[in-house]
């Protein structure tokens, strides 16, 4: 157990943010969405930021390309133990900032299992988990994504109601910045998110994530899962009828256009021949969309 000691403070959590020593080499300009935007009141925001510095901090360990595995799974049980309060915290940025999250989460009262269903993930990330079907993709997607979206669900005090909602728009995000870091993935981390039963059905392999642009054999493994990403937007669609806290559900609208608005880039635009993203039209999409939120 923890010793006897004052627990770090929500205000330490930007100075955990920056000194890490591990890093994906991924920061906030590689989000694809908000990170606890502005619409997100002000006495939720240090939350928020508790809960994806620790987010970004296990992530780091799993994409750490100078750690062994074993190295990745002992880093993540360590954050996972500091977080239960069965060691205590030392001063790293890994630790620290899961005993931050920890006080974040005592205080707010908002489940543990929206910080440790994460590590789940990541510990597949860290032993190389091959991906063989769709229903393997939500698995992962389950613990890498929807935590996520139910944390600021609990955090909001909204209804539980709209956990399956927010499950489609998480998991349809992940999707989404899987296949736009295809490549990048395969390449770094040699990493395939892609389902194999997918690529083989369509007479493609891993070698074709390597090319400089998109086969037509690829290309229908894109499409088939986006048709998969669609039905989880039409899913989405229905998350801020759900939530009643005006700003959150405008956050919440914004995000559902952007993800339909990148689900179009990604059909019509080549995520192997430079990273597919979205633009400022798709910003003024979703500004508006949150207009509508306000409501």
């Amino acid at each position: 157990m923890i010793a006897n000691r004052a627990e770090p403070s929500m205000t330490e959590t930007s100075s955990v943010w920056g000194t890490a020593d591990v890093s994906s080499g991924k920061g906030a300009s590689d989000e694809n969405f908000p990170v606890g935007s502005l619409l997100i009141s002000k006495a939720l925001r240090p939350h928020v930021h508790a809960y994806y510095a620790y987010a970004r901090v296990i992530d780091d360990i799993a994409d750490c390309e100078t750690l062994t595995p074993e190295e990745k799974l002992a880093r993540l049980n360590a954050m996972e133990d500091v977080l239960l309060g069965k060691r205590e915290a030392i001063t790293r940025q890994d630790s620290m900032s899961a005993a931050v999250l920890r006080a974040s989460l005592t205080r707010t009262g908002v489940p543990f299992e929206t910080a440790t269903d994460l590590i789940i993930a990541f510990r597949d990330d860290a032993r190389g988990v091959e991906y063989k079907t769709w229903d393997d993709l939500l698995r992962y997607c389950k613990y890498s994504a929807n935590p996520v979206g139910r944390f600021l669900i609990q955090l909001h005090r909204e209804s539980l109601n709209a956990f399956p909602a927010s499950d489609a728009l998480c998991t349809s995000l992940q999707i989404l910045n899987h296949l736009q870091d295809c490549q990048g993935d395969l390449i770094r981390l040699k990493r395939c998110y892609l389902p194999s039963d997918m690529l083989a059905l369509a007479g493609a392999s891993q070698e074709d994530i390597l090319a400089g642009r998109t086969s037509p054999r690829l290309r229908r493994v894109f499409n088939t899962l986006l048709d998969g990403v669609d039905d989880l937007n039409r899913q989405a669609s229905t998350l801020p009828s759900h939530i009643k806290d005006r700003r959150f559900r405008m956050e919440c609208a914004a995000i559902v256009e952007l993800a339909k608005r990148l689900t179009l880039r990604l059909r019509r635009e080549d995520p192997l021949a430079g990273r597919v993203a979205l633009k400022r039209t798709d910003a003024m999409h979703a500004a508006l969309a949150a207009l509508r939120g306000w409501s």
